[in-house]
């Protein structure tokens, strides 16, 4: 992973496209996973940034796409890392237009100040990211980045509408647009959703807004074991409740608690507690505090990043007793702590916490588990003293055509070379 030197001759081009005050040599502190990368380059525009990427991409330089730098360190160690382009400086909100719910707006806007923003109009983009202060509108999308809000709004692809990224050519390939309403043309938006910055760098996006919820309110529902906080879930899911979110949350020392969210006016939130207390029945239903919605982001305010793993899961709904049972006894076995969110939508995150060796074993187990039963497990973070692990696990029968999709926008391997699917 030893970078490339970057000739003089086109750190001086990088110059003249940006500007001199927009290049800077790279410190330790922009290495991505051991990788060091020797330039950081900041474009001002658009055309900036895709003219960068294309002397990058002639140079036969690896570029390494950055945002507000919150998940550098998901996927796997990139195989090269020569040149850093940030979109920090493309940071602007270009359009909302309240009348229609939609909004256009540049990739490394962080989502607090998007959110902020739409809040004027009474509006939002209906999305729950971790760290959203530092996290970016492009960060976001390249890992598709979503909470409990996924199970009333969708997924990242449901609220993207259009979206214009630097492809390695040096071309701005935009698709979709600023309405609701858009199916013309190849699907671009959904196909870089996900990708990691494997495709192209998003220079902007447009997304569905939804209305800022006039009330809202939390409650809280105590299981004495999984199998109970299951029931309690699938009942919720099959039953006539308006709930915006739904998530359990587990770990090795206290029994399951589950939190149920819902949105409207107060008559109407009055009648869901009273429609929710007799579902519960005989279970206590508690009103709980809206930062309860922050549990997945609690999970990664560890203090040691040397005994601690995070993971992505994702499983079939009904299959959240057997999992987490299976989590409980691998990790007993293993001799590690452990914690858990799992939303209804069957997504989760896992915080594992032991020795290297152990972490290790522990979660191959795991993985091996999962992908046994049709499910998946993404690493998130490991101790750097931990043996390697992919990331991703089983590519599935996919991989071919994303391989394909990979060649075709991007020949030459330049953007984020390693660090997706297989390698790609």
């Amino acid at each position: 992973m030893n970078p490339t030197s970057i000739p003089l001759s086109a750190e001086q081009k990088f110059q003249t496209i940006v500007g001199p005050d927009h290049v800077r040599p790279a410190t330790s502190a922009d290495s991505v996973m051991a990788a060091q990368p020797k330039l950081i380059v900041e474009p001002g525009t658009e055309k900036e940034l895709a003219e960068a990427l294309r002397l990058s991409n002639e140079a036969g330089l690896a570029v390494i796409p950055r945002g507000g730098g919150t998940k550098l360190a998901w996927g796997n160690p990139p195989s090269r890392a020569d040149l850093v382009l940030s979109t920090a400086r493309l940071n602007q909100i270009i359009e909302h237009a309240w009348a229609d719910l939609t909004v256009t707006v540049e990739a490394g806007c962080t989502i607090q100040k998007l959110q902020q923003t739409l809040a004027q109009h009474g509006q939002r983009l209906a999305l729950d990211a971790l760290w959203p202060e530092k996290a970016t509108v492009g960060g976001i999308l390249s890992t598709n980045e979503s909470g409990a809000l996924r199970l009333r709004f969708g997924a990242l692809r449901d609220l993207i509408i259009g979206v214009t990224i630097a492809l390695p050519d040096g071309t701005l390939a935009s698709s979709g647009g600023k309405v609701v309403k858009n199916v013309a043309g190849y699907d671009l938006p959904k196909l870089i959703t996900g990708a990691l910055g494997t495709l192209g760098i998003i220079t902007r996006a447009s997304f569905r807004l939804h209305p800022l919820p006039l009330n809202t309110r939390t409650f809280s529902v105590a299981a004495s074991d999984v199998e109970q906080a299951q029931k309690f879930v699938l009942a919720v899911q099959d039953s006539k409740l308006a709930h915006t979110s739904l998530q359990s949350r587990f770990c090795d020392e206290n029994s399951p608690v589950s939190e149920i969210l819902f949105e409207g006016t107060i008559a109407g939130l009055a009648a869901q507690e009273k429609q929710l207390r007799t579902l519960a029945a005989p279970a206590n239903v508690v009103e709980a505090s809206a930062s309860i919605w922050a549990s997945r982001e609690s999970l990664w305010s560890f203090s040691d990043p040397e005994t601690t793993a995070m993971a992505k899961f994702s499983i079939l709904p009904t299959a959240m007793t057997r999992t987490i049972e299976s989590l409980g006894q691998i990790a007993r076995g293993q001799k590690v702590c452990w914690k858990a969110v799992h939303f209804a939508t069957g997504l989760g995150h896992i915080r594992l916490k032991g020795e290297p060796g152990a972490l290790h074993a522990a979660l191959e187990l795991l993985r091996k588990d999962l992908e046994g039963h049709s499910s998946s497990l993404v690493l998130l973070h490991h101790p750097a003293k931990m043996l390697p692990l992919d990331a991703w696990g089983s590519p599935g029968d996919s991989l071919p055509l994303m391989k394909s999709v990979k060649h075709r926008l991007d020949p030459a391997n330049t953007l984020n070379p390693g660090r997706f699917l297989a390698g790609i």
